[in-house]
């Protein structure tokens, strides 16, 4: 449908690439696409704000001498439970390897031992391949890095502080985007030869999460209503340790510490980790948090404790300088003290369906990070190939959106937000209310462990909502709060077809992982009957 006469007001610009999102994958991404036009980074807040700042553990790579690519490449399906998709993993553990050798030649401080770097171990690895920086601030690291380097391409802007609303769509081609100014609150309309898609991921759909506040599932919803597909939307990574502390919001207690010996207890003091799996602290991710969420249950308490302290206040204030500083300052001394935690979600295995090289089922439209799914991490993402995926596809997406060529067509520009009346009227009468409301129900629903019936509660509350936003909201709350219902409803749909167990997704009532009818993946889609804010149907992919 052709936008309709009122975006004829919104000022406008031109630029040849269009990256939304400035954590790793998008500035990787940008920085390949500099090299054949100019390119324009949006973002919502500032760099700061995307996960890749917060990531604390490390980044996967067999550099180490004891290593090859191929144990690598093993780990990394072994712990997505047979549901990556092997050629993937495989270009994640090769390719990888020139990424981070080039992000070390740009400057990156991995940390060292006698001048060789330090490598450390993390559950479901064979081997120690995580490299770190900073101790426990190895995110941050990568930021610093890739944005001196984008600093220095005089092809590339910056535009932060701008919230990404809708994606525009010409003669079925993705061109551009609708921006928001959150400082001004004007709408600047955005044109492009292809766009890359870098969003992140959406852990503020849950009541927990280590997620920053600005992870709300934006790119994600963007792209299901411009007619992408979701792939795997029910493998959500709950991590099992996060800071438990009434008072304050969770924060992550990186699995380094596991790695480097830190012991899980319960509140009797009592290691309970050999009785859940015979590698105990160092199993995998969804392993560990599953057996964290019985204990809580069998014990009656709402979290366990981690114990670091027989690793010795040297060595674990010098490791881990982020962590023991965060701890300090709600009164908890973790080299004398056991650190309370709790799972709480973390990162999303499933995303916008891609292929090899980023491209999506919408022509002009390449997706890399978190927002993506390659299949590359299965129904589990092994620790620590996070960061690896968005430098490896980020330059895999730019590449093949530099070669894209759009077909030019006599259609206008439109926005799926559009397509229908544009009324403008307030989602909610309290749209924080709601927010809560959404993050407690996807938290005792659609969370650690599932069952039909709290699925259904789940999906139907949240078609309630769906249907009572507006058709075009106006400013990034009412944006975010819409685009979190859109895309934890995928989630509960997806879960819900889901009748087995098998990764991050458990089902009480479907406990079984040995059911060979269900290795195939869930893929949802807008559903056309209705408003574009009507989020999926699921089927088999």
């Amino acid at each position: 449908m052709p936008m309709r006469s009122s975006l004829t007001s919104f000022a406008s610009c031109d630029t040849d690439f269009l990256v939304i999102g400035g954590g790793i994958a998008g500035l990787r991404a940008a920085l390949e696409l500099a090299r054949h036009g100019q390119v324009l980074v949006v973002t919502k807040g500032d760099p700061a704000e995307s996960n890749t700042f917060y990531a604390q553990g490390g980044i996967a790579v067999a550099l180490n001498d004891d290593d090859h690519v191929d144990l690598h490449f093993t780990d990394t399906v072994k712990a997505g439970h047979q549901l990556c998709y092997e050629p993937a993993a495989k270009i994640l553990v090769e390719e990888g390897l020139a990424r981070v050798q080039e992000l070390i030649e740009w400057g990156a401080r991995f940390d060292t031992i006698d001048g060789q770097l330090a490598f450390t171990n993390e559950g479901a690895h064979s081997r120690r391949r995580i490299l770190r920086a900073g101790g426990d601030a190895t995110g941050g690291e990568m930021v610093r890095v890739l944005l001196g380097q984008v600093r220095r391409e005089p092809t590339i802007q910056w535009l932060g502080s701008h919230f990404s609303v809708d994606l525009l769509i010409r003669s079925g081609q993705c061109r551009g985007a609708l921006v928001l100014d959150e400082r001004s609150r004007a709408f600047l309309l955005i044109t492009a030869r292809a766009v890359v898609l870098a969003t992140g991921g959406a852990g503020q759909v849950y009541a927990r999460t280590t997620n920053p506040s600005g992870a709300t599932g934006d790119g994600m919803a963007m792209a299901l209503r411009a007619g992408a597909i979701l792939q795997d939307m029910e493998f959500v990574q709950f991590h099992p340790t996060a800071l438990y502390l009434p008072s304050s919001p969770p924060f992550l207690i990186s699995e380094t510490l596991r790695g480097e010996g830190g012991i899980l207890r319960n509140r009797s003091g009592e290691r309970f980790m050999s009785r859940y799996d015979p590698d105990g602290e160092l199993a995998s991710r969804d392993v560990v948090a599953r057996a964290i969420w019985s204990e809580m249950l069998r014990t009656k308490s709402p979290h366990v404790y981690l114990d670091v302290t027989h690793l010795g206040a040297t060595f674990v204030k010098k490791r881990f300088p982020s962590i023991y500083a965060t701890c300090l300052r709600f009164d908890i001394d973790i080299t004398e003290e056991w650190i309370p935690v709790a799972p709480s979600a973390h990162y999303m295995m499933g995303g916008v369906k891609t292929g090899l090289d980023g491209e999506t089922t919408v022509p002009g439209l390449f997706a890399a990070g978190e927002v993506a799914c390659t299949g590359v991490h299965g129904a589990n993402r092994l620790a620590s190939n996070s960061l690896l995926e968005g430098l490896v596809f980020g330059v895999r997406a730019a590449r093949a959106a530099a070669a894209f060529v759009p077909q030019e067509g006599q259609a206008s520009l439109s926005l799926p937000l559009l397509e229908c009346d544009p009324r403008r009227s307030h989602m909610f009468s309290d749209r924080e209310k709601v927010r809560r409301s959404l993050r407690r129900l996807m938290w005792t629903k659609v969370g650690l462990v599932r069952s039909e019936e709290a699925l259904q509660r789940a999906c139907a509350q949240l078609a309630q909502w769906e249907q009572t936003s507006p058709t075009f909201p106006v400013t990034r709350d009412e944006m975010e709060l819409s685009n979190l219902i859109q895309v934890g409803r995928c989630i509960a749909e997806a879960a819900l077809w889901r009748r087995n167990s098998i990764g991050a997704h458990f089902r009480k009532d479907f406990p079984s992982t040995d059911d060979p009818s269900w290795n195939h993946h869930s893929r949802s889609v807008r559903t056309m009957a209705s408003s574009p804010n009507r989020s999926s149907s699921v089927q088999a992919g």
